[in-house]
């Protein structure tokens, strides 16, 4: 495991499984049945949210400092109809908050070129192509924020269905009157 991802871990693990990014935003009822299984999967939320502050958090963030970062994140919830999550993000935004929304195309072409991919590969990733890339290299990407870019991308496609398949479980606990 990388060990930013394992320095992270160490501090989330203070942290109550139930107060994680997914579980909190999931509104899972926390029933006798839903907390055993919850706590026998434990690791998956916790290392979730190192995840989290490793992707929206680096130590090293190139040239996408972690306002910038959570106002991405912010963005790409808001595309998902996840508006919780983009509310939590936007609270880290600081000075960026207005790319959080997706309305918003950029006063720059290079920042048009970083938004545009952004948006393409959140909503259309089986359709990104070399061109695209070319895009953010023209807009003085480099290969390093490329990747970082595309890994923040993954992570919120991730974490986004995460939260949508614990809601599953609690509409088949609300439909069995589990409490």
């Amino acid at each position: 495991m990388c060990s930013y991802l394992m320095g992270a871990m160490d501090e989330v693990k203070m942290k109550n499984v139930f107060e994680t990014t997914v579980l909190s935003l999931s509104g899972l009822k926390i029933s006798s049945e839903t907390k055993k299984a919850i706590q026998n999967r434990s690791n998956i939320f916790i290392m979730s949210d190192a995840a989290e502050d490793a992707v929206l958090r680096p130590k090293e963030y190139g040239a996408f400092d972690h306002g910038m970062r959570a106002a991405l994140a912010a963005r790409i919830a808001f595309q998902n109809q996840e508006d919780g999550l983009a509310h939590k993000y936007l609270e880290g935004a600081g000075n960026f908050k207005k790319v959080a929304n997706p309305s918003y195309k950029g006063e720059t072409k290079d920042l048009k070129s970083i938004l545009s991919f952004m948006d393409k590969v959140a909503k259309d990733t089986r359709n990104v192509v070399v061109e695209d890339i070319t895009a953010l290299k023209s807009a003085h990407v480099n290969d390093a924020d490329i990747v970082r870019l595309a890994e923040l991308n993954s992570f919120m496609a991730y974490q986004i269905r995460l939260i949508t398949g614990l809601r599953l479980m609690k509409g088949a606990e609300d439909e069995r009157g589990i409490v």
